[in-house]
């Protein structure tokens, strides 16, 4: 069940233009599992797409076809007109939160700098411009006062906004986010959101964001791509956000409530046959 294409209204200044990703009849599974098959996208530059589904739906396993470290079994998937390839440096990538802990010898500039020189071999040298895109990077995400603190004594929201400027270091295309506010409070939920927006809005940048609830991020989507049960629902949240769309993919009820600004979703089963609610499951 696929909805037309249209844009809600958001804080994004411009619309949308050229085509950055396009997957073409996707299919993906694992053994005799089946994630998502016949699957047809394409974002453009400026666009911010959400990817919602319950745990096992192949949200992250997307992500991984995208940056070229996982092969569809069917159809195709390119990046500005050219095949995606792993470690293409058009695609920025901030992964699952993942606490460093105390102790780890690598200071928060350090790990900024992997954005521009992590994929040599090697010992990695910073020459002076890439030093000045760091800079930067951590003044953009406001991370000057810790950057250079060992990164393991610093808090979740501190560790993650320096892997936000290590995604966006180099200027990227295509903006890939894998769970980035798990494990964060509302406060820190709120900045690195809007930092990833306004990466977004002030360079163009395509947004693909992968997440467990949409409530923090409601107000700066302009599309979801919902995955459940090997298939897969696309539109504006006013049109998948709705019980008979859920209830449709997952083949049983689910209720889509609303309360102010925010979404609850009850009734749809996750991997391990949970309900599936918006802010407290993956």
């Amino acid at each position: 069940m696929t909805f037309t294409d249209q844009h809600p209204t958001t804080r994004r200044l411009t619309a949308p233009t050229s085509e950055i990703l396009k997957i073409s009849n996707g299919s993906l599974g694992f053994d005799d599992t089946l994630l998502w098959r016949n699957l047809d996208l394409t974002v453009k530059a400026g666009e911010f797409l959400a990817i919602l589904g319950a745990n096992g739906s192949g949200k992250t396993s997307l992500l991984k076809t995208i940056l070229g470290q996982q092969r569809l079994d069917s159809g195709t998937i390119s990046l500005a007109g050219k095949p995606v390839s792993r470690g293409d440096r058009r695609i920025g990538y901030i992964p699952q939160q993942k606490l460093a802990t105390a102790g780890v010898p690598l200071r928060g500039r350090d790990l900024v700098s992997f954005g521009v020189n992590g994929h040599r071999f090697g010992l990695p040298i910073t020459r002076r411009h890439e030093r000045e895109l760091v800079d930067a990077a951590i003044r953009a995400v406001g991370a000057d006062g810790f950057a250079n603190h060992a990164i393991g004594s610093l808090s979740g929201g501190e560790q993650q906004r320096l892997r936000v400027a290590q995604a966006l270091v180099s200027d990227p295309t295509l903006l890939l986010c894998d769970e980035p506010l798990i494990s964060l409070d509302l406060n820190n939920q709120r900045e690195v959101a809007e930092l990833i927006d306004r990466e977004r809005r002030e360079h163009n940048t395509a947004v693909v964001f992968v997440t467990h609830d949409i409530n923090p991020i409601l107000g700066l989507v302009d599309r979801i791509l919902y995955l459940a049960g090997g298939r897969f629902s696309i539109g504006t949240p006013e049109e998948v956000l709705r019980s008979e769309v859920l209830t449709s993919l997952y083949g049983t009820p689910v209720e889509v409530l609303r309360s102010g600004d925010r979404v609850f979703v009850a009734g749809a089963p996750d991997a391990g046959g949970h309900d599936h609610h918006a802010e407290e499951q993956r």
